[in-house]
């Protein structure tokens, strides 16, 4: 088209704090640059609109949720001549995503465009099925086929005023246009160039195992790269590290524990931020002077012997999402814990970012005989005196040493969430607590060198 048209996105949104992020960010670095973005928020409870606001985005808040009455709602508040249409959980994938949608509109007959959804690394075999079985690489012109989807369209303002989307309707509410719109003769295009990352699926209950081996064909059938899926990108993510020291922290081999632990964090290329949480002046200063921030020293109240970390982390956050930066990933580091490589930082991030994971966290495999004390007194929890090779290990965290997760669940009270991702700490000395004289002196006798990129 010679001249570019302004264009209104609308984004429906509910407790969407973990992707609406990513999402905007794609919107906002596409070709295409004379549009706007309406977010329409159900009440969310979570940091959803606090992200939100971090772009140029007008939203608006309901009560009700309808789907349809939802995207109505939202182009009313808008202005553009084309109206887009996407989840808050998809994420375009290129840049030309807009430009690629709005090129079908050359024909007057064409009243509506969908793109393409390709599943997440992460997604469920179930979901992965259905987006890649209704999504495929073959472009559509519909003229009998009604079938459209709002995860990721585009439309006329013209045809939306003759033929709004269904207020009544609880879902399938895109289908429903989409079947008005054929009867009226018009077109609908599908376009695989114009591409979003979805995680969910289109469809439900169905046999999980069953699904596992369809995906397995399909990949192998239609994926052109051999890549397999994308995981989520971190570039498009603000990864938080948070350092909590109280008072002041002990040396290893005349260097801070606390500069050790930064200079690992700072290592990492994905760090957007590393917070010091501290009580302690001067090692607030310390902490300045290798790079990191320290944005408040935290009320003494938290270093009491009795309040465990969680609630040092939950008064962390809260307090940096008060200054208006808000991460979406936070990986907590205590500076007991000098022995971790970078290989093992970086296995952590990746692990969350292809898996979909809540939290990933480091464990030791035990195999010795465990036991643990409740009302009826003492239990046995391994399986007992059997040949190690035979024996199931429990697997003991060592949260310290590093795990990633959500400030979401940091906010909530605590460290990790419900879907929890482990991985093997094989090194013994990686487990190594430096927390006292006693440990101090174990540590001593550890070489100090690559393996733990400690300063030498």
């Amino acid at each position: 088209m010679a001249k570019k048209t302004k264009i209104s996105i609308i984004i429906r949104t509910k407790n969407e704090e973990k992707w609406i992020g990513g999402c905007l960010d794609m919107v906002f670095k596409q070709d295409f640059k004379d549009f706007e973005v309406i977010v329409v928020d159900n009440n969310s409870t979570d940091h959803t609109v606090e992200k939100a606001k971090q772009y140029p985005v007008k939203i608006i808040n309901i009560d009700k949720f309808i789907p349809g009455k939802a995207i109505n709602d939202g182009i009313k508040e808008s202005t553009g001549e084309f109206l887009v249409c996407l989840s808050a959980h998809c994420i375009p994938i290129q840049n030309d995503w807009l430009d690629n949608l709005l090129a079908n509109f050359s024909d007057k007959d064409v009243a509506g465009v969908y793109g393409r959804q390709e599943p997440m690394s992460f997604s469920s075999a179930l979901d992965k099925r259905d987006l890649l079985l209704v999504f495929g690489l073959d472009k559509k012109i519909q003229k009998k086929d009604s079938f459209f989807h709002n995860a990721n369209s585009m439309f006329r303002r013209s045809v939306w005023e003759k033929t709004p989307f269904d207020e009544a309707a609880t879902n399938i509410e895109d289908r429903i246009w989409g079947r008005e719109i054929i009867k009226q003769k018009l077109t609908i295009i599908y376009e695989p160039e114009a591409g979003v990352y979805h995680y969910h699926g289109i469809h439900q209950d169905q046999n999980e195992q069953r699904c596992e081996n369809i995906v397995k064909i399909i990949e192998n059938l239609e994926r052109e790269d051999g890549q397999g899926f994308q995981p989520l990108n971190l570039s498009q993510m603000k990864t938080m590290v948070v350092i909590p020291v109280r008072g002041k922290p002990l040396s290893l081999h005349g260097t801070s524990l606390l500069e050790i632990t930064i200079r690992q964090a700072q290592a990492l290329k994905q760090i957007d931020r590393i917070v010091v949480s501290t009580d302690n002046e001067e090692t607030a200063e310390l902490a300045k002077k290798l790079g990191a921030d320290v944005p408040f020293l935290r009320d003494e109240s938290l270093s009491l012997p009795h309040v465990d970390l969680s609630h040092v982390y939950k008064y962390t956050v809260s307090e940096i999402e008060k200054s208006g930066y808000y991460a979406d990933l936070i990986i907590p580091l205590e500076v007991t814990f000098p022995f971790r490589s970078k290989a093992f930082l970086e296995e952590l991030i990746q692990k969350y970012a292809t898996e979909g994971l809540d939290s990933v966290l480091g464990v030791r495999k035990e195999f010795s005989s465990c036991w643990k004390e409740s009302d009826e007194g003492l239990q046995r929890i391994d399986e007992g005196f059997i040949p190690r090779e035979f024996k199931e290990p429990l697997f003991m965290g060592v949260v310290g040493i590093g795990c990633v997760t959500h400030p979401l669940f940091l906010r909530e009270g605590r460290l990790l969430g419900d879907k929890v991702g482990l991985i093997e700490l094989e090194d013994p000395r990686c487990s190594l607590e430096v927390r006292d004289e006693s440990g101090l002196a174990l540590a001593s006798s550890i070489k100090l060198g690559e393996d733990f990129f400690l300063p030498a």
